[in-house]
């Protein structure tokens, strides 16, 4: 077998070795057992919501027995169907109905009842009854508990923390038998924080310079240089866009333009200002309602209005319009509140304390707009839904001048506004658009906090202030908790869009609740919380992987070293469009259509409408980033849904990673990866310096350090290879090179160009060059 193609073969087999050496999202149990005591939060909870609350758990129409084991005052309390016993007497586990229950060999008392195929492990039924021994304490759901700032805990290693964040890391790592990783070298931590503040590779140059600067402070003071990039809003904009739910069409059958963009455009100029957290969150809820209103907060709306919409003929209004509020209220609650409240929409919800009637009294909030469920079919569609606010050229040059808008148009986005008579509110009968049963008003999960209407107005603005209260228990936890796993790969709560009763417990809860209080403290400053983490000494770490933590922490919990990670969809297109050279750097702006397979919209659509066919862009819209490809939701993007990209369908908080052929695929064959190695090798020959010399700059820009003696004998000797290949096979050659739209001058089209491609293109197929390490 010739020794280049074993090279490739070998190759695409490291690649899905690299990609299957991924750490997988935690699902490790948490030692919460360090003290005696045990706790019903971290503990007992946990058992009881996975295996008895479907029976007898909040929710009251599925409940058995009139029994509920998820509040004190119900579990204490003599049975109704026996009034002389008790599910839970406290510190006597012989007398407790539930113990007994639990252990005992008659399949027609046991519970829960072997029909049911759960079952309690005996590890989980000693806990039951060691916290009943206890006096069986009950505790409020943490998340629903006011964070408060622990005092910053003991360690034995006090010189290691950088910020006060480590002394909780730290803690916890040393209580496993863990020890933290030496620093990472100075090149990988340029490239980290380039990769999580811009999303984009450091050059050669940068890198250089960062190396030999002596500076104490280099690292902070180029921290403060990159969060002051245009750059910074573009990369943290695409976290919203997914919570968001922003698209570029309607969605549904026949899926046609809208023009929601410039709302993706505010969203990364919030960023990059600097907005606080809590007006953020304001402008985007009821923007529209507040006093000193202009165009730039109703704008900001738009963050209700990116759910799908009908264009189908013969559809119900009112059902598709009732469709719309539930999906705002969902996005709400999921996306900036972090709890899963959809299935109160049919009935109690089975583990929460939420209520059917309080899931519509939050809904009651969204359901005051003169939105409609239908406008007409395709053939009289238009780019924004009703309410619409239309932007003149001259808002662009003005209060709405990050628009980037090049022509004179008028353009229409969809946004919120309220109706001048209240409309009613119901209860809808298992959650049916036309089974309105009780009226409520405007309120939220008492649960969680009491709306107070002397303090808060009975509409949107009254939520918004509700919900970036410092006395709400969940905002800002939710919000430092996503942006814990935009940088370290999962939160310290995993469960990002769930704090509820399901959710995954905390691996840090000191931390989260200290890191929630400081935000707020800290006048919701997002780039002074994403710079407190990259400046901890838990950030700075090596990702070198050890066998001792391994086998004692292989999911990284106690985060004894720093993870890997593959970068996300849009900055492994950035990543490559950055380093070979291609990438346009324009802010915002309408969506783009770069490469994609051919007949993929055609095979997903009605036939009707201006995004029947798929109509591929030239020129310099090929090149820009990945947060502006156009998002078809009947059809998304393959590159980015291959590599774990958002479908944008509904809110999401959360992208898994996963390991499929077809990744490694995509990198050695996407017309980008082909066409920005070409691109980059004709540059490199350009300025005709020798193979050693142009093919370790290749290697800096895309790995973002300098290959090892090793690996510059590997590179060499196959682009020798490769060119001596071509050189008899010039067909071959032009064709190679000749990848992808942009224009290229044939006299640079030979043996060399096509041999330093094909190397650059191993080079952007190897795990690390789209890996943050």
């Amino acid at each position: 077998m010739p020794l280049n193609l074993l090279r490739i073969i070998l190759t695409v087999c490291l690649i899905g070795f690299f990609l299957s050496c991924q750490e997988k999202e935690s699902g490790v149990a948490l030692n919460f057992q360090e003290r005696n005591e045990i706790s019903y939060n971290f503990h007992v909870r946990p058992i009881l919501s996975d295996k008895c609350f479907a029976c007898h758990g909040p929710d009251a129409n599925k409940r058995e027995a009139g029994l509920r084991l998820d509040i004190a005052s119900s579990a204490y309390e003599a049975l109704r169907v026996n009034p002389e016993k008790h599910a839970i007497v406290p510190k006597d586990p012989g007398s407790s109905e539930v113990y007994r229950r639990l252990v005992s060999d008659d399949p027609g008392e046991r519970m829960p009842p072997p029909e049911s195929n759960l079952h309690l492990s005996q590890e989980e039924i000693d806990l039951i009854k060691k916290w009943i021994s206890q006096g069986a304490k009950y505790e409020p759901h943490w998340a629903f508990v006011k964070p408060q700032k622990a005092d910053l805990p003991k360690i034995s290693k006090p010189t290691w923390p950088n910020q006060d964040l480590d002394f909780f890391i730290l803690e916890k790592m040393e209580k496993a038998g863990l020890s933290p990783n030496e620093p990472a070298g100075k090149a990988t931590l340029l490239k980290r924080i380039n990769l999580d503040i811009t999303g984009l590779p450091p050059s050669p140059e940068q890198i250089s310079a960062f190396e030999n600067n002596k500076d104490k402070e280099a690292y902070e003071k180029e921290i403060d240089r990159l969060l002051a990039l245009p750059s910074f809003g573009e990369k943290w904009a695409a976290l919203w866009m997914d919570i968001s739910r922003y698209a570029d069409s309607y969605g549904y059958q026949d899926d046609n333009i809208r023009t929601q963009w410039p709302y993706r455009d505010w969203v990364i100029h919030a960023f990059n200002k600097n907005l606080p957290y809590d007006q953020f969150i304001t402008w985007q809820l009821a923007g529209d309602l507040l006093p000193d209103t202009d165009k730039e907060k109703i704008l900001a709306t738009a963050f209700n209005r990116n759910h799908k919409y009908t264009e189908e003929g013969g559809v119900i209004e009112e059902e598709y319009r009732v469709e719309y509020v539930l999906d705002k209220t969902n996005t709400f609650s999921k996306g900036i509140i972090g709890l899963t409240m959809e299935c109160a929409q049919c009935h109690d919800h089975k583990y929460d304390p939420v209520s059917q009637k309080e899931y519509f009294e939050l809904y009651a909030f969204f359901n005051n707009t003169p939105e409609k469920g239908y406008e007409g079919d395709v053939m009289q569609s238009k780019p924004a839904k009703t309410p619409i606010l239309w932007i003149e050229k001259e808002d662009t040059e003005k209060i709405l001048d990050f628009i980037n808008h090049r022509d004179s148009s008028r353009l229409m986005v969809s946004v919120m506004e309220e109706l001048k008579v209240l409309r009613p509110t119901y209860i809808l009968d298992r959650g049916l658009y036309d089974a309105p049963s009780t009226q409520v008003s405007p309120s939220t999960p008492s649960a969680v906090l009491d709306f107070d209407p002397k303090k808060y107005p009975k509409n949107r603005l009254g939520l918004a202030q509700w919900t970036v209260s410092p006395d709400n228990p969940l905002t800002s936890r939710v919000f430092v908790n996503l942006v814990w796993q935009e940088i370290f790969g999962q939160g310290i709560v995993k469960s990002t869009g769930d704090l509820g009763m399901q959710g995954d417990l905390p691996s840090h809860p000191e931390l989260l609740d200290w890191l929630a209080v400081d935000f707020m403290e800290n006048r919701w400053d997002v780039k002074r919380l994403i710079k407190q983490l990259l400046t901890s000494a838990t950030y700075r770490q090596s990702s070198k992987v050890d066998q001792k933590s391994l086998e004692k922490d292989p999911e990284n919990i106690y985060l004894s070293r720093y993870p890997r990670l593959r970068l996300p969809a849009e900055n492994i297109r950035d990543h490559i469009l950055a380093s070979s050279g291609l990438l346009v750097k324009e802010i915002g702006g309408p969506s783009v259509k770069p490469y994609q397979p051919k007949g993929l919209w055609e095979a997903a659509t009605s036939g009707r409408g201006e995004l029947k066919t798929y109509k591929q862009d030239t020129g310099a819209m090929l090149y820009r980033r990945g947060l502006y490809t156009f998002i078809k939701l009947t059809s998304p993007p393959p590159m980015p849904i291959i590599f774990d990209g958002s479908n944008r369908d509904l809110c999401e908080v959360n992208r898994g990673r996963t390991n499929t052929p077809l990744q490694a695929l995509v990198m050695l064959n996407d017309p980008l990866v082909l066409e920005a190695s070409a691109f980059l090798a004709t540059a490199l020959l350009k300025e005709e310096k020798s193979p050693e010399i142009y093919l370790e700059t290749a290697f800096e820009k895309i790995l973002c350090r300098k290959p090892t003696s090793e690996e510059r004998k590997i590179i060499l000797t196959y682009f020798k290879e490769e060119k001596t290949k071509f050189e008899t096979d010039k067909e071959t050659a032009f064709e190679l090179v000749k990848s992808g739209n942009r224009p290229l001058n044939e006299k640079e089209i030979n043996g060399e160009t096509a041999a330093l491609m094909q190397v650059i293109t191993m080079l952007y197929n190897l795990e690390e060059a789209i890996t943050k390490i």
